[in-house]
């Protein structure tokens, strides 16, 4: 179904909004004047979405996405009209070390958090161009900067896609078109409850239980979805746009970690510290 259409106010597409950041993205940039296309899988799980806009006094459209359908994502952005601001929020997470993946695992990961990522970009890009204006925010992670065991999968792609945005910025902003990321570093969620173990016993059994335990803190104390979220708004509204944005002050220690140490030694020595 063709999403309704509201002339003279500009158009955010968010992708992943049925819980978390996505949500209150979606939330809040109609809070902010912008018509939101809101997708999500599943449309049913609606319920926390409208809820949270209904109790903002806005509105949001709810339209079926699986990002990683080719087909289904040209249909959505041609349907959505002329889109100003993207918003890639859909993302996967992954717990296992390298050799405890598949070849299947590591393609997941990449179709999720890289590789529609970037099919959505090239297709609002040309509009973008052509009208001299856009924003494109890509959801990526603190796992984009700093490598972490047991997220192995989930942070190559998360380094890819910031390494694919960074290259993409100065090409297109001489078209008018912004291009930014955000990296939250944990966001309250059921993460560790959630977490899938691999299913056999294995030498890598100890080192995980003690990533776990310490993940478990670490999300006890995370950031609320909502507050993260408020970065991802400024990011795509503000009028003094930048490429890299963190949610929080532990964000920025985290990213900065890395984005400060040219040899790695200061990352390999924090992160080593997780597993005893």
């Amino acid at each position: 179904m063709r999403a309704a259409q509201n002339d003279g106010m500009p158009t955010a597409l968010v992708t992943g909004t049925s819980t978390g950041i996505g949500l209150h993205t979606a939330v809040g940039l109609a809070a902010a004047g912008l018509r939101v296309v809101a997708t999500m899988r599943d449309p049913s799980r609606d319920g926390a979405l409208r809820a949270a806009a209904d109790a903002a006094g806005t509105a949001v459209e709810v339209v079926a996405l699986d990002v990683t359908d080719a087909g289904q994502v040209a249909r959505v952005v041609a349907e959505a009209g002329p889109i100003d601001v993207l918003v890639n929020n859909a993302g996967r997470g992954s717990v296992a070390t390298l050799e405890q993946l598949t070849d299947a695992d590591l393609q997941a990961q990449l179709d999720v958090n890289l590789i529609a990522v970037a099919r959505l970009a090239r297709l609002v890009l040309p509009g973008m161009r052509e009208r001299g204006s856009g924003r494109i925010v890509t959801v990526t992670s603190v796992g984009g900067a700093v490598g972490q065991p047991f997220a192995d999968a989930y942070c190559a792609a998360k380094f890819a896609v910031e390494g694919l945005m960074q290259s993409l910025a100065p090409a297109v902003a001489p078209f008018g078109v912004q291009v930014s990321i955000v990296e939250p570093a944990a966001v309250a969620s059921a993460f560790v409850e959630n977490v899938a173990r691999p299913s056999e016993p294995g030498p890598y059994d100890a080192l995980l239980d003690a990533y776990l335990v310490r993940a478990a803190g670490t999300f006890a104390n995370a950031q609320p979805a909502e507050d993260a979220a408020r970065t991802v708004v400024e990011a795509a509204t503000t009028a003094t746009p930048k490429f890299r944005w963190q949610t929080s002050d532990a964000a920025v220690a985290f990213a900065g970690l890395s984005l400060g140490d040219l040899d790695g030694t200061r990352v390999l020595a924090a992160t080593s510290s997780w597993l005893r």
